[in-house]
């Protein structure tokens, strides 16, 4: 389960072109796999989101993308942040994943969440449709791809899908663990606990209590009990060994994004480095004690705008690790 995962949410590095960009990617699921990390998960997009740059910046395919860095890790599992289920048929998906178990020798991982980028829909021909569509579509892929994450044998007659006997064979190594993203208290966290192993939550700090709250709600109506599903909380993290370090570094990759930061005034400066924790090790370690004290079992955490630097994902696997793990 995820307790400790480190997400590669873009692949645009500075003085980094095609050719070296796996190398770039590989050494930070390394760092990651050495440091105490326990997941390495990469977003399923084929845009790069508009708060983290342009929509044409570099973006790989996410499981072409997991079963290389299979062979380049040792430990962690490997999944999606989260896949868009609207992107690819559930059966079809139910494969990839078992596939990636297969090449990472036990490790893969399921991550699914409903579709949203509806730009990224429109330029792929891919269907967009309506709110109450993408997540009708993800209950009904649920009961497809999980059984058949559990070597069991599908058929469904849905609105949006159809299985007739599905076999997925070879099963997996492991079992797959399931996670869903996303905060909705109604529908996707009633989902979380119907089908899901873990929750992945983005949110304010001030909202994790009711969301918790709500999650426990649905376990309680279901008869499941809350304990046995795993939370996460997304993080974005500017890590350095120094806090001058780590504040040159998140003024870099923002002034790389075309933001200077320095030409702002306090409230809109303020407005982005508060959705960071940036410092260095001592600082990011208490911030994070701080937030694993509000009921959540762990983190998926990114370094957008450093982590490309070497050294860098592998000092907040060391400092994140400790919190989470008391290692």
């Amino acid at each position: 389960m995820t307790r400790l995962g480190y997400q590669i949410p873009n692949f645009s590095y500075p003085g980094v072109g095609p050719a070296e960009l796996f190398d770039t990617i590989a050494r930070q699921a390394r760092e990651a796999d050495a440091s105490g990390f326990d997941t390495v998960l990469v977003m399923d997009h084929f845009y790069q989101l508009p708060f983290l740059g342009p929509h044409d910046a570099y973006m790989l395919e996410c499981y072409s993308l997991l079963s290389a860095l299979a062979r380049e890790t040792k430990s962690v599992r490997l999944s999606s942040l989260v896949t868009g289920n609207t992107y690819r048929n559930p059966a079809v998906l139910a494969k990839t994943v078992t596939t990636l178990d297969i090449v990472s020798n036990g490790r893969g991982q399921l991550g699914i969440g409903a579709g949203w980028f509806e730009l990224e829909h429109t330029a792929f021909g891919i269907e967009f449709g309506t709110f109450t569509d993408r997540f009708e579509k993800l209950e009904e892929a649920l009961q497809i791809v999980v059984p058949m994450l559990r070597d069991e044998k599908v058929s469904l007659s849905g609105k949006h899908y159809t299985a007739v006997d599905i076999v997925n064979s070879p099963p997996p190594i492991s079992r797959i663990p399931v996670m869903i993203g996303g905060g909705g208290e109604r529908k996707t966290l009633r989902m979380v606990a119907q089908y899901a192993d873990e929750s992945n939550l983005i949110c304010m700090a001030n909202e994790l209590s009711r969301k918790l709250d709500a999650l426990a709600g649905h376990c309680e109506t279901l008869g499941r009990d809350r304990s046995t599903v795993t939370v996460s909380w997304q993080r974005s993290v500017c890590i350095a060994p120094t806090s001058a370090e780590a504040e040159a570094d998140l003024a870099a990759g923002m002034l790389a994004r075309g933001v200077d930061l320095s030409s702002m005034n306090t409230e809109q400066r303020n407005s982005i480095v508060d959705r960071f924790i940036v410092g260095d090790p001592d600082t990011v370690g208490e911030r994070l004690a701080s937030d694993l004290a509000l009921g959540i079992d762990g983190f998926t955490v990114n370094l957008p705008l450093n982590g490309h630097i070497p050294g860098r994902v592998e000092l907040l696997g060391n400092t994140a690790s400790k919190v989470v793990f008391g290692a």
